[in-house]
């Protein structure tokens, strides 16, 4: 039976929350009760949404663009951080939060832009698993397509085996991902001293209109509003104790455990951008956008005979990977704002149904040479929700009161402040960029 606070909200993933104990020993006994979530969150951060900015960052502008996906994580660790925070310190995620600070009105327009990010995402998740599996067993784009929402078994027979196996699942599917991307590095051979270069943020990125465009795909693809609204329940799963002390400890462990987790997603992205840069732009291939066209030319260019086949892989384990996390999100964001209970396979088959509708009709229509635009345009339409997940999630870790004591320190609530308006400052400029012709969609 379900179980109401005073409220009247249940907890965040009722059914899985405060089930993981955690230690009071050593601090490596205490961390290995923290670990998973940092890793289901990074997920988010390395889906075949990434994959197409990244390709055609690092194809047409080279290591130009490297910069914004440093930039990107840097963002991703501080919002994590407060969002797990929230968590920890309320016992509410931030879709409940919202939904209690915010009058109906304001309450509904966030709980649609949510579910815009969501869709957004599992757009790309549908797009990238179906070329995932037509590039390695040539099912045609369409079925691949329509396959994708049998992955609501799969998310519903793991969410029945317990929360730490979802946990294993996913880390095991992202080493699978840094391995085949270690091995294509090693054989690209990137040019070290321009790859260093492109750490430095550029004044090109603000003056071309195409490149702030990928720019904020980019970001878009990397600090996923989504994310935000998981990490502050999924951290619940884990029974912390009910004293400040413990409540400190574990958004001490949290915060490693996140921070970590997104290091190794910026190799996974750093890594595709660096592919994409040493492979094609190098080599004077800059128009290379479409992921279909890199894991063609990935093997010649490489002199690796498996070298396609290891892109493909690991972009089916990206597209696994980010069904999982999206599909809790997507439960996190509907029971938090409008308190409806759907089945987990239920709500996965709704929002990937939506997903899945703009996808058949590109491919029909376009074939395959749509699906790039189209996963750029998803990622940029994520960077355009990011802030209304973000300034909530600010305002609230930084009332003391709120936070009972626990609120974040002033200098991450300036970066995060900082980081908002970054975000809002680039998407209004990209605004007019579109509004006056200097960037098509």
């Amino acid at each position: 039976m379900d179980t109401f606070n005073k409220k009247g909200l249940m907890p965040s993933l009722q059914e899985v929350n405060r089930t993981i104990p955690v230690s009071s020993g050593s601090f490596w006994r205490k961390m290995g009760g923290f670990l998973g979530p940092g890793y289901l969150v990074a997920v988010g951060y390395m889906d075949p949404g990434n994959w197409a900015t990244s390709i055609a960052g690092g194809s047409t502008f080279g290591y130009t663009l490297l910069s914004i996906v440093v930039l990107s994580n840097f963002m991703a660790i501080i919002l994590q951080a407060l969002s797990l925070r929230l968590g920890v310190a309320t016992g509410r995620d931030l879709a409940q939060m919202s939904a209690e600070a915010f009058g109906d009105k304001a309450r509904w327009f966030l709980w649609v832009m949510a579910e815009a990010a969501i869709i957004a995402t599992d757009l790309a998740e549908v797009i990238g698993t179906a070329i995932a599996l037509n590039l390695l067993f040539g099912l045609p784009m369409e079925i691949g397509v329509v396959l994708t929402l049998a992955d609501v078994f799969l998310i519903f027979w793991l969410q029945g085996k317990g929360f730490r196996k979802v946990e294993a699942v996913i880390i095991a599917l992202t080493v699978v991902i840094a391995v085949c991307f270690v091995i294509q590095i090693a054989y690209a051979d990137p040019v070290w001293g321009d790859l260093l270069s492109g750490l430095v943020p550029q004044r090109d990125i603000l003056q071309s209109p195409q490149m702030l465009y990928l720019a904020l795909g980019i970001i878009g693809a990397t600090v996923m509003p989504h994310n935000l609204y998981l990490h502050s329940a999924i951290i619940q799963t884990r029974d912390i104790g009910p004293t400040d002390a413990d409540k400190r400890d574990a958004i001490r462990m949290g915060t490693i455990d996140s921070t970590v987790a997104l290091m190794f997603a910026l190799f996974i992205n750093g890594a595709i951008l660096v592919l994409a840069a040493a492979a094609f732009n190098a080599t004077g291939r800059t128009e290379v956008a479409e992921i279909q066209d890199a894991y063609k030319l990935l093997s010649p260019i490489l002199g690796l005979g498996i070298a396609s086949t290891l892109f493909a892989v690991a972009l089916l384990a990206s597209g696994l990977n980010s069904t999982v996390t999206a599909t809790l999100a997507g439960q996190i964001i509907m029971e938090g704002f409008i308190r409806l209970r759907l089945p987990a396979w239920a709500r996965r088959l709704i929002t990937r149904s939506l997903a899945v509708m703009p996808a058949v009709v590109t491919v029909v229509l376009f074939g395959e040479s749509g699906t790039a635009k189209l996963l750029v345009l998803s990622q940029v339409v994520l960077s355009l929700q990011l802030p209304f997940a973000v300034v909530p999630l600010v305002m609230f870790t930084a009332n003391k009161s709120l936070m009972k004591g626990l609120h974040a320190p002033r200098w991450m609530i300036t970066t995060a402040w900082i980081i908002a308006l970054i975000v809002i400052v680039l998407n209004i400029k990209l605004i007019y960029d579109v509004a006056t012709g200097a960037v098509s969609l």
